[in-house]
């Protein structure tokens, strides 16, 4: 069949904002032991709630049904919801907060209770019968939360606190032995990918085993033979170093990062198959990949796979399991066998026909010059659709995404919200502008002092190459973000001329305002990016764009959640009136229950159509957008 030429950005696509919804599930929370293992499942059919799933024998079956959604605000972004402990699952429920603990068959029944408080990040102390967990105390009004690290008697119900005084904590997990304790703690104004310490509770006593100010320490766990493993940036990549009680080593050194930006409680990038043998996901310039590691030698042997991203990595004697995707599957809970290394899945987020893989663009890896000339690494996407072609003397017009954080990364793992985009004639190019992580501290650490050009100019570099290189029209670059990446939008719409509109999804448009409004965890996270406030202000106000607005003459459609605690809806209504005060094509959409990013499966479906809608009606000139 002849394929229909017709504009770029007009092509009638079968990746339908219905479709995108209907079949997506979203997976976490990865747990394994004794045979099964557990995950969570946001479904379309929950409305975004959160579904604790065990698999075993070949069978799945959900743990906790309504109302329960296993889900933690604990520095709000959340992460590290359940544990597993014993013969059950002690998880936490997102309208209370408290911890509940449930067994297969059984009621969950409450285990805290009702306060303001938050649990993260529980281990089980089996030999104690007893929960490690990091808790956040909100009880005074007005003040900043307090982190602990404390102690639950599952008998008696009674809280002890074991570790204070640090401003944040994370990864409490009990020794083998059950006679030491270790965790992670970072005080202001230092984020956890800037510096932490790792400490470790012994016989009454405290001692700091690594870390500092200007060191990331990264996932600290237990050995089966009571060595203490961590991941730090020390030589300027996130590497794997043991601990043996008195002194540390290094286990593997090599250029690349065997770590996150710590946004969230519970990631695993490594984990033991036994004291001898680990299995680990690492990122190299390539992108990630998968190995196993002779923690005898120190070897670190890559593992073939077909997938390119790897998360919540878990292992058990002769099992891994792990969620992975590639550029032509979203993302799966795999299951692999420790020695064989044969892989199959056990639950997909999204199933696919050949039909409808016909459509999906897949990345290339680009490299370009960016700020200062510095190598700055993207993903670029062409459109694609095997129905249509466009005419020759077109160039299609050009999305770029922004991720958000800024500390943060892309990945080329197919996202259908992408190819929504591709299939219908657009380019898009998604770029891990300096900050990102993945390529090292001295790349992640571009952005100091720089949030606001940086990546405004990382951003702007990129849509200029790809115009250079004849893949998009200069006419018709647009870019989009969400929180961080959409400051980013705002930012380039405000101070460049080079974009002809943008969406902002809940992004920041006054950074001042986010400086003296925001929660714990990012309270001070600006004081690196931008400087210390409020010494600094000129500088947060020269970077805002909302004090700029009179230099913004570019259409800008705004996402907001009526919840967002991170970047409060005040600043997307005030950009907007602003731009509807000038005249300018404007449209702010707030949703109604959503906090910072969107789950309702209704709210995502509106926001894309109405970005579409928004591209067709102010850059694409009138051509047809189905």
């Amino acid at each position: 069949m002849a394929r229909r030429v017709a504009s770029y950005g007009s092509w009638k696509s079968p990746l339908t904002s219905d479709k995108i919804i209907a079949d997506s599930i979203r997976l976490g929370g990865v747990h394994l032991d004794r045979g099964a293992a557990y995950w969570l499942e946001s479904r379309p059919e929950t409305k975004g709630r959160s579904v604790l799933v065990r698999y075993a024998d070949g069978e799945r079956k959900d743990l906790t049904a309504a109302p329960f959604n296993v889900r933690t605000r604990a520095h709000e972004y959340g992460g590290g919801s359940h544990c597993l402990a014993g013969d059950s699952v002690v998880f936490s429920n997102f309208k209370d907060q408290r911890l509940y603990r449930v067994r297969a068959g059984h009621t969950p029944e409450a285990l805290t209770p009702e306060a303001a408080h938050r649990f993260a990040d529980a281990r089980f102390d089996a030999r104690r019968n007893r929960l490690l967990a990091v808790r956040e105390d909100h009880s005074e009004a007005g003040q900043e939360a307090t982190s602990t690290v404390v102690v639950l008697d599952l008998e008696t119900r009674e809280q002890t606190v074991i570790a204070s005084g640090a401003d944040f904590y994370s990864n409490p997990r009990v020794s083998p032995d059950g006679e030491s304790i270790s965790w992670l703690e970072w005080r202001h104004p230092r984020m956890p990918w800037d510096g932490t310490e790792v400490k470790v509770l012994r016989d009454g006593a405290v001692v700091t085993v690594a870390g500092g100010e200007s060191e990331s320490v990264f996932q600290p766990q237990w050995s089966p033979d009571g060595r203490l493993y961590f991941v730090s940036d020390r030589n300027g990549w996130w590497n794997l170093y043991r601990w043996d009680g008195e002194s540390v080593e290094a286990v593997l050194e090599m250029e690349a990062e065997f770590g996150y930006p710590q946004w969230v409680f519970d990631w695993s990038t490594y984990a033991f198959e036994s004291a001898e043998r680990a299995f680990c996901t690492y990122h190299v310039k390539e992108g990630w990949r998968l190995g196993e590691l002779d923690l005898t030698k120190g070897m670190l042997a890559p593992i073939d796979s077909p997938y390119t991203d790897f998360s919540n990595l878990r292992a058990e004697p002769g099992r891994v399991v792990f969620i992975a995707g590639s550029p032509t599957e979203t993302s799966a809970v795999v299951e692999m066998d420790a020695d064989s290394k044969a892989m199959r899945v056990v639950r997909r987020s999204d199933e696919f026909d050949d039909e409808t893989r016909g459509y999906f663009s897949v990345p290339q890896a680009i490299e370009f010059a960016g700020t200062d000339d510095l190598p700055t690494h993207a993903f670029y996407y062409p459109p694609h659709n095997p129905d249509f072609e466009a005419p020759e003397d077109e160039r299609p017009p050009l999305i770029v995404i922004s991720h958000g954080g800024p500390t943060g990364q892309t990945s080329p793992t197919l996202s259908l919200k992408t190819q929504f985009w591709t299939s219908r004639g657009f380019a898009v190019v998604d770029i891990n502008y300096g900050g990102s992580t993945g390529y090292g501290r001295a790349y992640r650490d571009r952005l100091n002092g720089r949030w606001g050009i940086v990546d405004l100019e990382d951003c702007t570099k990129a849509a200029l190459h790809l115009v250079d290189q004849g893949l998009a029209d200069r006419k018709k670059l647009l870019i989009r973000g969400g929180s961080a990446g959409g400051y980013t939008t705002l930012a380039a719409l405000t101070f460049g001329d080079v974009f002809a509109a943008g969406a902002s999804y809940y992004g920041v448009s006054d950074l001042e305002a986010l400086a003296n409004d925001t929660h714990k965890f990012e309270s001070r996270y600006m004081d690196q990016m931008v400087g210390p406030y409020p010494e600094a202000i000129d500088v947060y106000r020269e970077r805002s764009p909302i004090r700029h607005a009179e230099r913004l003459n570019a259409p800008v459609i705004f996402f907001q959640g009526d919840e967002d605690l991170i970047v409060p809806p005040d600043q997307a209504e005030r950009m907007f009136r602003i731009l509807r005060e000038k005249g300018l094509p404007t449209a702010y959409v707030l949703f109604e229950g959503e906090q910072h990013g969107f789950r309702k499966p209704a709210n995502v479906k509106h926001a894309l159509d109405s970005e579409l809608l928004f591209y067709g009606t102010v850059v694409l000139e009138g051509a047809l957008v189905l």
